[in-house]
């Protein structure tokens, strides 16, 4: 391990009952104080990377350094630099708020007056002063996982990890978990963020690692992966036969009036009827062989193109179109996000992987006769 990182992972392999390979030769390093998140869909790898982290869950192979110490020889070591907020919430609800960090601070073994003053401290940082007193039982979502959060800083760990932890919050109160996370890496923690939300990675992570199958498919900030995708998004429906689409609106224009990344789900067009593949692979063949166009591909009956310059490429595209016989639905120009990223390096988006559980949840699945995504 580097002086200046605090983590190291080597070729990182994790292999569960029935063969099952959740992680196959990861490599990643975290800087001291760096805000670190791991993007990617449900059984990519991102709880199963964390959790050996963290000394939950054993490695197959590979070296996992935290904080100058193995995960593997010295985990008691590693856990007395670390906290860890994990997805499910493991709170006592019968005990107040205030009892509850007071009793993580005992069995972390600060004295009873250290540990009533760190309790009163965190409560002030995750914004509970005021509900100390009530029953945890009480508490809703998000208060749930701001305890949570407090309970897991009562030791002032240098290394702070989160396992998804706004899955299932409404707005408002993931907006209020981020700001304490980033009040929490400008006293200078690190923290290392496993997320499916494109949003919560882009918002928080100075830089991230885009996982995918347990590979880690890209790695950089949020800015720079998202620069490589190109300047712009087009994103082109077709229309289904008979209906009336674009070829005599302006380009740009969407007959409905939507503006970017829109779609349509498995139906295009006035009709509703689905559109032929075979139109839309023979559009991706149009598109991919002009000089402008830096990558296309065909997700939800969408024909989606990173390009230079949108403004200039999106007439281009409607005209090659016009020209081909190939009516448009819908065209709409944006800027790119982290799941075209996603998309580029994996054929398809986190918005479309509908498997659920972490990836020891999916490793059973195939003991209990039930088909992934089911």
């Amino acid at each position: 391990m580097t002086q200046d990182n605090i983590i190291q992972v080597e070729d990182l392999v994790k292999v569960y009952p029935g063969e099952v390979k959740a992680l196959s030769g990861i490599d990643f390093a975290v800087g001291r104080g760096e805000f670190f998140g791991f993007l990617g869909p449900n059984g990519a790898g991102k709880s199963t990377t964390i959790k050996i982290l963290s000394t939950l869950l054993r490695k197959t192979s590979g070296k996992v350094g935290v904080a100058g110490f193995d995960v593997g020889q010295d985990p008691m070591a590693v856990r007395k630099t670390i906290g860890f907020a994990m997805q499910e919430v493991g709170l006592d609800d019968l005990s107040s708020g205030l009892d509850f960090l007071v009793m993580q601070g005992l069995l972390y073994k600060l004295g009873r007056k250290q540990a009533k003053a760190r309790a009163a401290e965190l409560l002030e940082l995750v914004g509970l002063t005021d509900v100390a007193d009530r029953k945890v039982g009480t508490y809703s979502g998000g208060m749930r996982r701001r305890i949570d959060l407090a309970g897991a800083l009562v030791h002032r760990p240098e290394i702070l990890f989160l396992d998804e932890p706004t899955t299932g919050l409404d707005p408002q109160s993931r907006l209020a978990i981020w700001d304490h996370l980033n009040e929490l890496h400008l006293q200078g923690i690190t923290i290392l963020l496993t997320t499916q939300m494109m949003e919560e990675a882009d918002h928080l992570c100075e830089r991230l690692a885009i996982i995918d199958t347990g590979r880690i498919v890209a790695e950089g900030s949020p800015a720079d992966l998202k620069q490589q995708i190109g300047d712009d998004v087009v994103r082109i429906s077709i229309m289904s036969s008979g209906g009336a689409g674009l070829s005599s609106a302006g380009p740009g224009v969407s007959p409905e009036g939507a503006s970017s990344g829109s779609t349509n789900g498995s139906t295009n067009g006035a009709t509703g009827d689905p559109v032929n593949r075979e139109v839309y692979d023979r559009a991706l063949a149009l598109v991919s062989g002009q000089s402008y166009v830096l990558g296309s591909s065909v997700v939800d009956d969408e024909l989606v193109v990173s390009v230079r310059d949108g403004d200039a490429s999106a007439p281009n595209l409607l005209k090659l179109m016009i020209e081909n016989s190939i009516e448009i639905a819908r065209l709409a120009v944006s800027r790119p996000t982290l799941d075209d990223v996603f998309l580029q390096h994996t054929g398809r988006t986190i918005r479309s992987d509908n498997g659920g559980g972490d990836e020891f949840a999916q490793s059973l699945r195939p003991w209990l006769g039930l088909r992934r995504g089911q």
